[in-house]
């Protein structure tokens, strides 16, 4: 590691001037201990139940933007279709027709099926390419 040149303003140290590749490492190692601590938040909130991990499967259905998140959540939940259209106080076909990509579904319906599937409302308001 290379000693960093200080600067000095009113006989006090102003600025430390450092080689752009020590910059880099600091910042790599920062970027490190920040993925640490954004991973021990994660565990944590999982410990205390307010997350939960799903399986990768099912993350890469919902990047892969084909299918409708709510089908996605839906099925993961173990839900038909006229489960969840029970559980939300809807039809199955206004189920069916969400998660075809037809109607886009009204947010006071989609806050209803997100609270039906525990998940946020955008996890079931995301734009799909179908």
């Amino acid at each position: 590691m290379t000693m960093p040149q200080i600067i000095e303003k009113n006989g006090r140290p102003e600025w430390a001037v450092i080689p752009y590749v020590e910059y880099q490492r600091i910042l790599a190692r920062l970027e490190d201990m920040q993925d640490v601590e954004d991973a021990d938040q994660a565990l944590a909130e999982m410990r205390r139940g307010e997350d939960e991990a799903i399986p990768f499967e099912m993350v890469e259905r919902l990047l892969d933007r084909t299918e409708h998140p709510m089908k996605i959540w839906r099925e993961y939940r173990g839900l038909t279709q006229a489960g969840l259209a029970e559980k939300v106080g809807i039809t199955k076909s206004y189920v069916s027709q969400i998660e075809a990509g037809k109607k886009p579904g009204s947010i006071a319906v989609l806050r209803r099926v997100a609270t039906a599937l525990d998940v946020d409302l955008e996890d079931v308001n995301s734009s799909v390419d179908m």
